[in-house]
C-alpha cells in the first residue's frame, strides 16, 4: 500500500511542477526539479505520468526542443514561439485569427477540426536585443 500512496505523491508533485512552471518544461527539467525530494523517482515514473496526463487531458505536448519534449498544463490551444537561441518556449497571446480558420477547414476540407498547435520559431525578445544587427 506504500508504494501506491508513493506513486500519487510522485504524481502530484510532477503535476504541481508542470502546473507552476511557466517554462513548458520537459520530463528531465521536471525530473531535475523533483530528485531532491524525491529520491525514489525515475524518470520513467515522470514520462509515463506526463503521458497519463496528456491521455486525461491534463497537459499538452508543444514543442521538441532538441529532441526533448516540452509540455504545458494549460490545454486550451494557444500559439509558442521556441526561441533558436535560448531554446525557450514561451506563451503567445495573439489574436483569435487561427481558431477563427477552424470554420474555413471544415467548408474547404469537410474535416470537424477540434484543436491546434502552432509554434513559431524566432528569437525571444532578450535574445533578439542581444543579437548583433547587420546592416
Amino acid at each position: 500500500m506504500e508504494a501506491r500512496h508513493n506513486k500519487s505523491k510522485q504524481r502530484q508533485a510532477i503535476l504541481d511542477v508542470l502546473c507552476a512552471s511557466k517554462e513548458h518544461p520537459s520530463a528531465e527539467m521536471i525530473f531535475s526539479a523533483l530528485k531532491p525530494d524525491y529520491p525514489s523517482l525515475s524518470l520513467g515514473t515522470v514520462y509515463r505520468n506526463l503521458s497519463f496526463f496528456q491521455q486525461q487531458g491534463l497537459a499538452v505536448s508543444v514543442a521538441n526542443v532538441d529532441g526533448n519534449m516540452r509540455y504545458d498544463a494549460c490545454t486550451a490551444p494557444h500559439p509558442h514561439l521556441l526561441c533558436r537561441n535560448c531554446r525557450r518556449v514561451t506563451d503567445l497571446v495573439l489574436p483569435d485569427t487561427v481558431s477563427s480558420l477552424y470554420d474555413e477547414a471544415e467548408r474547404l476540407w469537410g474535416c470537424k477540426v477540434e484543436s491546434y498547435s502552432l509554434t513559431f520559431t524566432g528569437l525571444c525578445p532578450r535574445c533578439r536585443e542581444e543579437e548583433p544587427s547587420f546592416l
